[in-house]
């Protein structure tokens, strides 16, 4: 049986699927190439689709961001590569909201026999057989799938919480911290919880201006927010 009649969605936590392909922007051996890189490898279901569109435009718009952050995109489609260049083009002709003359420059891969698809459990057949859905990977830099979200085809995919997410798995390395509910940079981090009741206590016991806790088990640090 074939990954695409029983796709395996690969985990969080596993080593991203390696591929090699042809994108928009030449050949790419993935994820190899990104190496000390975050990647966001994000799937849709079809060039010239007005969801896609959109998509497309805004990823492209905030695409700086992304590169401040180290962080690398890459798209997928199961469309030829000469579609992928039509479409392309055809955005850079297009204004949506604020968006206008949109060059997108990141790479866009070629995936007709949907090979890099099914490695990735990107096409669902309950969705469709022929169309990936709206997946969103994020790879770590050593290659490692950290956070996975699947959107059906009708939904257009919240691009500034894509951003705020990798923030916080990139705030989480940096610092050995967890972020709440609804964290953004600034906000307050929580610590890891005591391992001890000796650490539980004394927690609890010396509070600091920098770091409270609401019980022994949820202690937070108080970041300086930026000016």
């Amino acid at each position: 049986m074939s990954e695409l009649e029983n796709p395996r969605m690969p985990l969080i936590g596993d080593k991203a699927p390696s591929f090699k392909a042809k994108t928009t922007q030449g050949d790419i051996n993935f994820p190899a190439d990104y190496k000390d890189k975050w990647v966001i490898l994000f799937s849709h279901p079809a060039d010239f689709t007005p969801v896609c569109t959109t998509e497309f435009m805004t990823f492209a718009s905030m695409a700086a961001e992304f590169k401040a952050l180290n962080t690398e995109l890459v798209g997928i489609s199961v469309d030829s590569l000469y579609s992928h260049i039509a479409w392309l083009r055809k955005i850079q002709e297009l204004e949506w909201k604020d968006k206008k003359h949109i060059e997108v420059k990141f790479p866009l891969i070629e995936d007709i026999r949907m090979e890099v698809a099914g490695k990735y459990g990107m096409v669902q057949p309950g969705q469709s057989t022929t169309q990936a859905v709206r997946a969103v990977f994020i790879i770590d830099p050593e290659g490692k799938i950290r956070l996975i979200i699947y959107y059906p085809l009708s939904t257009g995919r919240n691009f500034d919480e894509i951003k705020r997410a990798l923030l916080a798995l990139q705030k989480a390395d940096k610092d050995a911290v967890a972020t709440p509910a609804d964290w953004r940079p600034g906000d307050d981090v929580i610590v890891p919880t005591a391992g001890s009741c000796g650490v539980a206590k004394d927690r609890m016991d010396n509070q600091t201006k920098d770091q409270y806790c609401l019980d022994w088990f949820m202690c937070f640090r108080r970041e300086k927010k930026a000016s």
